[in-house]
């Protein structure tokens, strides 16, 4: 078994933790793509002062900024699933893990993380058929300007493909977690 030894600081202590290497490697994939993503945000609102701007001190409204700033979000929001995921942002019902051991949480994140792992890879799958016609049939949106759809269909077959990855490395987290509850590992801090 691949093993990564590192140290971390906890609350003011540092502490010596183990970690499967590809686990963490899945980790700082989805936390650099997250990282570059979330650039995205600023061009899409550069965008938008664009346009109100052309729109309201200039007359002059955009027929290309509405299309942008969706496709520009809607990679956003699909590329920073797994990020989330990672960094431990998505909402968690607290009220199923309040007053839980380690051992029950753990079983309760398995069956989480497998949900998400039906419901991720289902959506890679579809997404990949969806990208595939896209290509095929050179499909454009009804804008004006008949912008692809193939970039955006791409960024959900990468994001999808992403928070699956994730949540296979959840759920050998959690695994762990249900076999070994004293080991530390993500989502038990």
């Amino acid at each position: 078994m691949c093993v990564c030894r590192f140290t971390a600081i906890n609350g003011g202590r540092v502490e010596k933790r183990e970690e499967i290497l590809i686990l963490s490697s899945i980790d700082r994939l989805n936390d650099t793509v997250g990282k570059m993503v979330s650039f995205l945000v600023w061009i899409g609102a550069a965008i938008l002062v664009w346009e109100v701007v052309s729109r309201y001190a200039f007359g002059a409204p955009t027929i290309w900024a509405h299309g942008y700033t969706q496709r520009v979000f809607g990679s956003y929001f699909i590329m920073l699933g797994a990020f989330t995921l990672v960094r431990g942002g998505h909402v968690r019902i607290d009220i199923f893990l309040a007053n839980r051991g380690t051992r029950r949480r753990a079983v309760l994140d398995v069956l989480n993380y497998s949900m998400l792992l039906i419901w991720g890879a289902a959506l890679t799958y579809e997404a990949w058929y969806f990208l595939q016609e896209s290509l095929l049939w050179g499909e454009v949106d009804d804008s004006a300007l008949g912008h692809p759809l193939w970039p955006i269909k791409l960024c959900l077959l990468l994001g999808s493909g992403l928070i699956t990855l994730q949540a296979i490395a959840e759920i050998i987290r959690a695994a762990i977690g249900v076999v070994s509850p004293n080991l530390h590992h993500a989502g038990y801090h």
